[in-house]
């Protein structure tokens, strides 16, 4: 009996601790949601650089396809520092604005196939496949986190969007540094 009574209490303590959890993201917005994530910090230093955070912060819905930093890191060598260039805040703003649904999304309205439009003005293709989500080949690692201006779903890839692929495709001597001519985006 004591057996059970200690099974039930470490039960009703992880059942405390992941509703406080959720009722403390409720109260954050997204943007806080972010800052209190260790494993988000390379996107809160994105938004930021792409002066994004009040609009993040507004009243939304948003819903938010957020990399991990380990995401970032797995971005062809220099992507990540060309974007974060102050001359390049625009092709920032169009990556991670293609990370944004203006709308709230839960992953139970999600759809096998069906294109959601992004704040960026593309359609990134959500797949359902062995009862996981991608969103365009970013494998949705943790869903359905509440923000009190709408959800995030952490990934882990960053999804780019269809001109920033093709402009990085193009440029054959992207991150050579040996190059002294770079291709514009």
């Amino acid at each position: 009996m004591r057996t059970l009574n200690n099974i039930t209490g470490v039960f009703a303590l992880i059942i405390g601790l992941l509703f406080s959890t959720n009722t403390q993201a409720q109260d954050s917005d997204i943007v806080e949601l972010a800052v209190q994530t260790d494993d988000l910090s390379t996107l809160v230093t994105a938004v930021k650089a792409a002066g994004l955070v009040e609009t993040l912060q507004s009243d939304g819905p948003f819903t938010v396809f957020a990399p991990t930093n380990e995401a970032f890191e797995a971005l062809p060598e220099g992507t990540l520092d060309m974007l974060l260039k102050p001359e390049n805040k625009d092709k920032l703003t169009a990556v991670l604005t293609y990370h944004v649904v203006p709308a709230e999304v839960m992953s139970s309205d999600l759809k096998n196939g069906m294109m959601a439009e992004t704040v960026e003005g593309s359609k990134a293709k959500i797949k359902l496949k062995d009862g996981m989500a991608w969103v365009d080949g970013a494998k949705v690692a943790m869903a359905d986190i509440d923000a009190s201006n709408g959800v995030v779903h952490v990934i882990d890839k960053v999804i780019l969007p269809p001109s920033i692929e093709k402009a990085l495709a193009s440029n054959k001597s992207y991150g050579d540094k040996d190059k002294k001519k770079k291709k514009d985006w």
